[in-house]
């Protein structure tokens, strides 16, 4: 993490009552919930000691258990993203109230999820907790450079999120599931909200800092599962079923949020770093969404003739 200079302090300092304003927001309108109450505990049973999951009990497609255990690893890795956060932000006054909330309802995700693929033996729990195992052990997180990218960065990470979740909830064929998900996607939702505002407000304070950040986080933008074992395999099943692509990336996340929530191509008094960023921005956005399309009409001709397609060809 690199050092924060006078005009992050600056742009801390100036968005503070702004995050004020925004918790309020959030807490008036966030709903209070219960992962025990949405979790079919009806359809469980023990667990023998050494006894083998049975894949064949609900055979999930692989896209599906693959969404499900990346969404749910993503969840279980937050002991880091708390400490990218507080350190990005600082731990007093709003800043930290939000990032403790934050903290604690993101926990409340993994409980849910969790909780549900045990009961439900929908996924292998042995292979699950050693995963888990592995990804918070080695705590691989994105480590935004500035508090600019790190607005920007979790602005973009909670919305591909809330559709990653709600993606998989759909296509999980199972009630309690979709609910468990969709709960999970509406929190996600309320964070994208707070952290999309906060950026249209840093615009109004420092729109060249912004600006900057916006095209550092376009260019290398990952979801926070890249540490997970086997990510590459699991993130290609994803995209294959439609869950999250690159299309779904330009689509649903870049045009929406970049070009039209925070109007990158209107903001005004830039200087000639930010000018180049922003051009720079504009021409990646539209190669992203060029090769989204071509891969999604790939991945459709791939699946009407029930051949595979590599992500490099």
């Amino acid at each position: 993490m690199t050092t924060i200079d006078s005009s992050n302090d600056v742009l801390l300092r100036e968005l503070t009552p702004v995050v004020g304003n925004l918790v309020e927001r959030h807490l008036a309108t966030t709903k209070e919930w219960f992962p025990h109450e949405l979790v079919p505990w009806s359809r469980g049973r023990d667990f023998e000691p050494g006894e083998q999951w049975d894949a064949e009990a609900w055979p999930l497609p692989e896209a599906v258990s693959a969404a499900l255990v990346v969404n749910l690893l993503t969840e279980d890795n937050l002991p880091y993203y708390f400490r990218t956060i507080e350190r990005v932000f600082g731990p007093e006054g709003p800043w930290g109230e939000w990032v403790r909330r934050w903290t604690a309802e993101e926990g409340r995700h993994s409980i849910a999820i969790r909780d549900y693929l045990t009961v439900t033996r929908a996924v292998d729990p042995i292979a699950l907790e050693r995963d888990r195992m592995h990804q918070v052990g080695t705590g691989i997180v994105p480590e935004p450079p500035s508090p600019a990218d790190g607005l920007v960065y979790v602005a973009l990470q909670e919305l591909a999120t809330r559709i990653s979740h709600r993606a998989t909830g759909k296509l999980l064929d199972d009630p309690a599931g979709y609910q468990v998900m969709a709960r999970v996607a509406a929190d996600e939702n309320l964070h994208f909200l707070f952290y999309r505002d906060l950026v249209t407000a840093g615009i109004e304070i420092d729109p060249s800092t912004m600006v900057i950040a916006m095209e550092r986080q376009v260019r290398d933008f990952e979801m926070p599962g890249t540490g997970i074992p086997n990510f590459g395999d699991r993130a290609m099943a994803i995209a294959k079923a439609g869950i999250y692509d690159m299309q779904i990336h330009h689509d649903q996340i870049l045009l929406p949020v970049v070009l039209r929530d925070w109007n990158v191509a209107e903001i005004t008094g830039l200087n000639p770093q930010a000018e180049e960023a922003r051009t720079t921005m504009l021409k990646r956005i539209e190669r992203i969404g060029k090769a989204g399309r071509r891969m999604a009409e790939r991945w459709a001709e791939s699946a009407r003739r029930h051949e595979p397609v590599s992500a490099a060809g």
